[in-house]
């Protein structure tokens, strides 16, 4: 009788065990299931947002900055440049191995141009070191309203760094619609839907360090931070 006593309880704290083990597994279930949808729910809000952003009719600010990432971005910085959309231009997270005068030629403007209104920055390796490099120019030539050219998808983490960066100054968007989200259905469209999951989980990353604080890297590939003029 006293084994089969010892055997019942041994079941019974057996069947209690597997009982709060369901319920931890039920519980944490209702929590992924809820942080997935928060996170879904993030994406189609932020996929919206990008969907949504258009460029001004009519640009103006006292200065334009491009951040690097193609030439079609940059092709646009220069051709509002050119239109006095802007007073001067910066180039920033230009390769250090690319030089002005290469970007003049395949942007196919004058070298007069470049000299007197376009800067190269090569400092920046990412959008933090973007905005370091920006805000240090900006400061520089104490401008108030700057032009911002870069990815349609890209320019909601572009304008949260340089905000913080700098957030006296006004960053007017203007983004370069390399996938249109409003009239394809980028879904179906491996990668154009990777490349939007990406910059959500970045956008994402980049909110959450800027509503706790935190301090990351300046994003700059020496401590020396030098902007040069567009022709060198």
């Amino acid at each position: 009788m006293a084994g089969r006593g010892k055997w019942l309880a041994r079941a019974a704290r057996h069947r209690r065990s597997r009982s709060v083990l369901r319920k931890i597994l039920r519980r944490g279930g209702f929590v992924l299931l809820a942080i997935l949808a928060v996170f879904v729910a993030g994406f189609l809000q932020f996929a919206d947002t990008v969907a949504s952003l258009q460029p001004p009719a009519s640009p103006r600010a006292d200065a334009i900055v491009v951040l690097t990432g193609g030439f079609q971005r940059i092709d646009q910085a220069v051709d509002l440049l050119k239109s006095g959309a802007g007073k001067r231009l910066l180039i920033s997270g230009v390769n250090p191995s690319t030089t002005g005068s290469q970007i003049r030629r395949n942007t196919q403007s004058s070298a007069a141009l470049f000299k007197c209104c376009v800067d190269i920055g090569h400092e920046a390796i990412d959008t933090i070191g973007n905005a370091t490099e920006a805000s240090q120019w900006i400061r520089d030539r104490g401008y108030r309203a700057i032009l911002v050219v870069t990815n349609n998808y890209h320019m909601p983490r572009s304008l949260l760094e340089l905000r913080r960066a700098r957030p006296e100054t006004e960053f007017i968007a203007y983004p370069v619609v390399n996938s249109d989200l409003r009239t394809t259905n980028w879904l179906r469209n491996p990668r154009v839907l990777k490349a939007i999951l990406l910059e959500y989980g970045k956008y994402s990353i980049a909110s959450l360090r800027d509503a706790v604080g935190a301090r990351w890297t300046n994003g700059l590939r020496t401590e020396h931070l030098e902007v040069r003029p567009g022709e060198k």
